[in-house]
């Protein structure tokens, strides 16, 4: 049979000062807190998933990637399927604008004639062809920097980009105009 330790009462005194006034449990269980686990970001894990899925084995469309030089506006409220079919040639181009060898004031009256005519006669989608700015001072695309500009300011126009290789790419612009 053990027994109990014997306590010296200088410090039974000194426990009794530093612990205050206690109350004798009823019980001999504490209740502890309970402690959740962290909440796992499973959605977003799920749709990075997806993403990275898309990325190893979804289509891949030459006209969905940018290199930096081309052109591209969308109208804001214009849904970006519009833009999407406008990139890979899915709209009819009717008629169209070279603007090669003219002058900056010769080329912003030919483009207004022509978007005027162009959306007096209903036309919905037409090719402007500016160039890629290779025989200009500099190497420096004077025309499309100038028509990238004046064709955001026009109410008319919805969307253009960059026309495809093989309509002019970077030095041709595919024009969406609103319906009259």
């Amino acid at each position: 049979m053990r027994r109990k330790p014997s306590i010296s009462p200088e410090d039974a005194e000194l426990f009794r000062r530093e612990a205050g006034p206690v109350k004798p449990l009823r019980h001999d269980h504490a209740d502890l807190p309970v402690t959740r686990p962290a909440p796992l970001p499973q959605q977003t894990w799920r749709e990075n998933a997806l993403v990275r899925e898309e990325m190893l084995f979804g289509e891949f469309d030459p006209a969905d990637m940018e290199t930096g030089e081309e052109l591209v506006y969308m109208r804001p409220g214009l849904q970006r399927g519009v833009l999407r079919k406008l990139r890979r040639g899915h709209y009819s181009v009717r008629r169209q604008l070279d603007l090669h060898g003219l002058t900056v004031p010769e080329a912003r009256r030919a483009l207004n004639e022509f978007l005027a005519q162009c959306t007096e006669q209903g036309e919905r989608c037409v090719r402007i062809i500016h160039g890629k700015g290779l025989n200009s001072r500099n190497q420096q695309p004077v025309l499309k920097i100038k028509v990238n500009t004046w064709l955001r300011l026009r109410k008319e126009i919805l969307a253009f980009c960059s026309a495809p290789a093989v309509d002019g790419g970077t030095g041709a612009v595919y024009v969406l105009l609103s319906q009259r």
